[in-house]
Parts: structure tokens; sequence; C-alpha cells
């Protein structure tokens, strides 16, 4: 499995021990093929950066079982059955991340953006910026996956 180094050029906190931190991510998909991409929160990390929704494994935890609590607790909806996708090793400066992409293609509730970030329906091209850079991989698979030729993100 390759690593996506982000910002390669900033020092990496904690130097090369670092820990796997292990991230739930849930890739939600209507009917047309939209998808979800939510901001981060302001006092967060690359705060304003869009991304799929999710959040950390707290010990004990499974993928599944971490992102239908991170799901409730960050935008207020209940998800169906979850596919486990593809898992993608970031190295961002704060934090060395394996991230766990589940496709989510069933929820009840109305998205609540309970940490005040915005939400957005998007398609190929995406049309929001800055994009995490974990992010990125997702936005190929999806092209890959639907025969997608032009750029995966809007340019200016």
């Amino acid at each position: 499995m390759t690593v996506l180094v982000a910002d390669g050029e900033r020092p990496r906190e904690g130097g090369t021990d670092r820990k796997t931190v292990d991230v739930a991510v849930g890739v939600l998909i209507k009917p047309n093929g939209d998808f979800l991409l939510t901001s981060r929160p302001l006092g967060k990390v690359y705060e304003g950066y869009w991304e799929f929704p999710g959040g950390k494994l707290e010990a004990g935890e499974t993928v599944e079982q971490a992102l239908r609590r991170e799901l409730i607790e960050e935008i207020g909806i209940t998800i169906g059955s979850v596919r486990v996708w593809k898992v993608e090793l970031v190295d961002y400066p704060h934090a060395f991340v394996r991230l766990n992409f589940c496709k989510v293609f069933e929820w009840t509730g109305e998205l609540q953006m309970r940490e005040g970030q915005s939400f957005a329906w998007q398609s190929l091209p995406v049309a929001v910026e800055p994009v995490l850079p974990g992010t990125i991989p997702v936005l190929n698979w999806f092209a890959a996956e639907r025969g997608f030729t032009a750029p995966t993100q809007r340019t200016v």
C-alpha cells in the first residue's frame, strides 16, 4: 500500500515513529451518483478544507461502529448498511492516518451540521475547494469507476 504524503515540505509532528490513527470515513452516495462532502470545522487542523465525513475509531470500535457513531455526532444521520471500500494511508504533518473509506447508500434523518461545518452534494468535477489531500484519491477512484476522464476538481 502506498502512502500519500500531504504537505511534504512541512515537518512531521512526532517524528518518524508516529502511531497510526484509524479513521472511519463515510462516502455517502445518492441514487443519482452525487456524493456528500463536508467542510472541516473552525479550530480543527485543515479548517475549511472539504472532505468526506467521519472520524477516529475509539478503543475497541470496528470501522463500521465508529462510522455509525461519528455520522450521528457530526451530521445527525443514521446510516443503513456499510460497504467497506478502500483504505488509504496519509502522512499529514500533524498525524499518520489510516483512512477506512466506506460506501453508504442508505441513511435516515436530515443533515445537521453539528460542528458548524458546511456541506455540499457534489459530482465530478467537484466545485468546492480546497479539498483535503486524503479526499483526492477518492475523487480519482470515482473517476475510474465512472469512466470520467476530465480533472476531478474544477480549475479557475
